[in-house]
């Protein structure tokens, strides 16, 4: 069984059809590429993956099951995001930010959490017992008191990856992951990336460093205009003429 199956996903946004039955499997622990040009729908994707968008047709399976189309669900149900451009809560610290991810794992009720009775105490101790071991998984350990706004761009990413892997998923979505990076922290990223693999997490991110996609993606899957051109492995999608004339660029004669 596929861990996540997404057929026929289409979304319409008035005249415009933002998504055209896009189709895309993820096996458990796979990481998987999203490519394609500005506009291409590759966000529209993810929105509609996790309930931020309503898609118009179409089925998505998460573990065999239908995946739920509010956000908030689709968190419980096992899948976890980033975002392309970073929403941490900037004035909490650090390891607030990673706590706000365990919530939706939280199984005390309200009277335990106003009356902070045993089980309330002991959700809070596992909580932030899993918030300091993600923030060491991704070297931010030392940086727990600090406030979120006050970390470089890189860490900020790492922040928000933490806070996605504090809410015990089983996919994982990185929009640009890289986006802003320099070369050394863009390394970083890829060693993490494959650390969460190693966890049994499966990975799908959108991006455009051409070279962390093809040397980190299982598969890599092109879409533009709202349709899904071409999906197979890196070599096949680097070497695919449509790919070659649609998105990266023919070199010169």
């Amino acid at each position: 069984m596929p861990l996540l199956q997404a057929t026929g996903v289409t979304k319409q946004f008035g005249g415009l059809r933002a998504l055209s039955n896009v189709d895309l499997t993820v096996e458990e622990g796979e990481i998987v590429g999203v490519i394609g040009p500005n506009g291409a729908g590759k966000t529209t994707f993810f929105n509609c993956l996790t309930g931020m968008e309503t898609r118009t047709s179409g089925e998505i399976l998460f573990r065999g099951a239908p995946l739920p189309t509010r956000p908030d669900r689709v968190t419980v149900a096992g899948v976890a995001r980033t975002f392309q451009n970073i929403r941490l809560f900037h004035n909490m610290t650090v390891l607030e930010n990673v706590l706000v991810g365990t919530h939706p794992r939280s199984r005390a009720g309200v009277l335990s959490a106003i009356g902070r009775g045993p089980r309330y105490k002991r959700e809070e101790r596992k909580a932030e017992s899993t918030s300091r071991e993600l923030l060491s998984f991704v070297k931010l350990d030392g940086l727990r008191g600090e406030l979120a706004k006050s970390l470089s761009y890189g860490d900020q990413r790492r922040l928000e990856i933490a806070r996605a892997l504090a809410t015990d998923p089983g996919l994982l979505l990185l929009d640009e992951p890289t986006a802003g990076m320099n070369a050394s922290e863009t390394a970083g990223a890829i060693a993490l990336v494959k650390a969460i693999r190693a966890r049994g997490i499966g990975i799908v991110l959108i991006e455009h460093d051409m070279r962390f996609v093809f040397g980190l993606c299982d598969r890599v899957a092109v879409l533009v205009h709202g349709e899904k051109m071409v999906e197979g492995s890196p070599a096949q999608v680097q070497s695919d003429e449509r790919v070659i004339s649609a998105y990266l660029g023919r070199p010169a004669e």
